[in-house]
């Protein structure tokens, strides 16, 4: 039998329609924020610490915001629409502008991930307008690195997530399809290491430990199912 849910600590209200995505920023632990993205194309600001939004942000002309992540620092913002774009935030000093946007060509629900190469630069993974490709992207310059699709057919790309192993090895990158797999890639190669059928329905999330190489997936079957990366780079549940 499961367990009931765990009581909240507070309830933040206010959002005006459903909220697709959150994002905790606690780097400043004397300001804890957390931002949300919803259905009708606002991302909010909200201070843990008043339990009030800050601001409210208009970036995406109504369409729903997917995902958003810091970039860095709280004054960073990156956020994804189903506009087909990707903004890029300046929120320092009371702003809330807008200073950049790229096109990402997809009407899809599959969110981005980001990738700190602490050198000042980030790798971004998108869905591309193929919907079974992924587009890795430089920024700040915004130079494309890599495209990556499978040389099967998984169907529409769900999910993806940016990792870097602690052994120094190239960045990798693992992505969640319609069918079920989960797909390894190594991106300075852009080579297939290795796939996984870890669902037999679509998969609509995944997360990766890359200290202990376990991952954990959730699909639309309403299951999860938990994985490792062995030392051989093989997918095993």
């Amino acid at each position: 039998m499961s367990r009931p849910p765990p009581v909240p600590q507070f309830v933040l209200r206010g959002c005006g329609a459903p909220v697709n995505t959150l994002h905790f920023s606690c780097r400043d632990p004397g300001r804890p924020l957390l931002f949300s993205g919803s259905a009708n194309g606002c991302v909010q600001v909200w201070s843990l610490t008043t339990r009030r939004a800050e601001r409210v942000m208009e970036g995406h002309t109504g369409a729903s915001v997917l995902w958003l992540q810091t970039l860095g620092s709280p004054h960073v913002l990156v956020s994804q629409g189903r506009d087909m774009h990707v903004c890029l935030w300046d929120l320092s000093e009371g702003r809330s502008e807008v200073t950049d946007s790229l096109l990402t060509g997809s009407v899809g629900f599959c969110q981005g991930s980001l990738l700190d190469l602490h050198t000042g630069h980030w790798l971004l993974a998108l869905p591309g307008a193929d919907t079974t490709e992924v587009k890795v992207i430089d920024l700040p310059s915004k130079v494309p690195v890599c495209t990556l699709k499978p040389d099967t057919k998984l169907g529409m790309l769900m999910c993806v997530k940016l990792w870097q192993p602690e052994s120094g090895c190239n960045p990798q990158l693992l992505a969640g399809f319609e069918d079920g797999s989960i797909a390894l890639w190594d991106l300075l190669e852009r080579r297939l290491l290795g796939r996984l059928a870890a669902h037999s329905e679509p998969v609509m999330c995944l997360d990766f430990d890359p200290g202990k190489l376990r991952g954990v997936s959730g699909s639309s079957e309403k299951a999860v199912s938990s994985w490792t990366l062995d030392g051989q780079q093989s997918l095993q549940l």
